[in-house]
């Protein structure tokens, strides 16, 4: 496709944003200074979303540094807060999830196994039907299954000089995640964006989420990963669970109990460090 060059400024002014936060969502700074990995690359396609060579060529090291282990779904990135669109416009990158780090509400985790760790509140959506190539919003409706409440365990292991690539290929910070019971709605009546999702720390709630405003629509964010998995010769496969964004987010330092709690439908999920 011809290139476009015209756009460059401003897809530039989205690009140069802290790249610990497109990373992670969850910046560990408690004043961040930094201004990331700039794209200079010029922009091969700008229908829908924007996806410069080097962000391609990160989701390409991405899989290939997964190989053959074995994964159970997917992540969906820069879906809400601060770090929507931290990449370029609409531009919403995936990272895997290894089946081996999926664990039940109540799992207890040593700190001692990461070097900075943090958690987020997120839905997880389990799929039914595979779902591959040009997807849409209701294609993921009728593909759906249930959802859980979850918490994204998250491990930065990159320097705040990455580049947005190298946090692409180091499948942005994805370590594992943590799932409650699973819950069957009526896709098209609940009303996702009226959810507030609460975190807590050893019983005290330290953030508050609303959803309305705060992240992307869930089955939009569904369908992009799998347009997005498609241009990699994948699809999302049935069977496969996918976390769709963060809430509330916090930076994990001393032992202690985290619990979201997602309203009375979906649930609450709990982990402990220790």
């Amino acid at each position: 496709p011809a290139r476009v060059q015209a756009n460059l400024p401003a897809l530039r002014s989205r690009f140069n944003k802290c790249t610990m936060a497109a990373d992670s969502r969850v910046c560990f700074r408690p004043a961040c200074g930094c201004d990331g990995g700039r794209v200079e690359a010029s922009v091969d396609d700008i229908q829908g979303t924007t996806v410069p060579a080097e962000l391609d060529d990160g989701l390409r090291e991405q899989l290939a540094r997964l190989g053959e282990r074995s994964i159970v779904g997917w992540k969906v990135g820069l879906t809400s807060g601060k770090s929507r669109d931290a990449m370029g416009p609409g531009f919403r990158p995936f990272g895997y999830i290894l089946r081996e780090r999926v664990h039940r509400s109540g799992a207890v985790l040593s700190l001692g196994d990461f070097g900075r760790v943090g958690v987020e509140n997120e839905l997880c959506f389990r799929i039914g039907a595979t779902l591959r190539g040009e997807v849409e919003r209701n294609d993921v409706l009728a593909a759906v299954d249930a959802v859980m409440p979850a918490f994204e365990i998250n491990e930065p292991r990159l320097g705040a000089d990455a580049s947005q690539a190298d946090r692409l290929a180091d499948n942005l910070s994805q370590w594992g995640i943590v799932v409650g019971e699973a819950q069957r709605l009526d896709w098209r009546s609940f009303d996702f964006s009226a959810l507030e999702v609460a975190l807590a720390k050893d019983g005290a709630v330290v953030e508050t989420v609303a959803a309305q405003g705060h992240i992307d629509d869930h089955f939009e964010s569904m369908a992009a990963l799998a347009r997005q998995l498609h241009r990699f010769d994948r699809a999302l496969e049935a069977g496969s669970l996918v976390i769709t964004g963060a809430f509330a987010r916090q930076a994990v330092t001393a032992a202690g109990r985290w619990e979201g709690d997602f309203g009375p439908v979906v649930g609450k999920v709990s982990v402990e460090f220790a």
